[in-house]
């Protein structure tokens, strides 16, 4: 049997990385994925029934619209599936793959907005709008390389470990 070292927790692991995988596995990471995969099925299922249901064809723009939605929706319910349906730690991979999707989200609504804006708004109108976005992609961004250094740094934990392990 192998000796528990008070410094490393539990059989050669590192308290560090202990702490670490933990957090990745807890039921609180886990139940708020299960809430963006609801959160993100439920808006794609809303609006494909508002769409499905116009009694009359709707304008091509607000077609695109709808179906950028509900792909949004879906990806997010998608992304909620492939993390909760993992055994093992995923090292952040999850949080890279969120960063990803939020800053693909909110690049395309950045740039339709503000080319919206410049063809039906007026100056201040598109300002605004260009502002607005640039400061969403600009936090999405934020998240996606904060997601990655987490990768990085877990990533290193884990080679660490092996390479102390005999």
């Amino acid at each position: 049997m192998s000796e528990r070292n008070a410094a490393t927790g539990r059989a050669g692991v590192p308290e560090g990385l202990e702490r670490a995988l933990a957090a990745e596995v807890s039921l609180a990471a886990r139940v708020r994925n299960l809430a963006v995969g609801l959160a993100g099925g439920v808006a794609a299922a809303l609006v494909a029934v508002l769409w499905a249901t116009e009694p009359q064809p709707l304008p091509v723009r607000t077609r695109i619209a709808f179906a950028g939605l509900i792909a949004v929706g879906l990806a997010w319910a998608a992304f909620a599936t492939w993390t909760l349906t993992r055994k093992r730690p995923l090292y952040a991979r999850d949080r890279v793959l969120a960063g990803r999707l939020a800053l693909a989200a909110a690049t395309a609504t950045a740039g339709a907005g503000t080319v919206l804006a410049v063809i039906r708004g007026t100056p201040v109108e598109v300002l605004v709008t260009a502002v607005t976005g640039l400061a969403l992609v600009a936090a999405a961004g934020l998240a996606l390389r904060r997601a990655r250094a987490r990768h990085r740094e877990l990533l290193r934990l884990r080679d660490a470990l092996r390479q102390e392990t005999p």
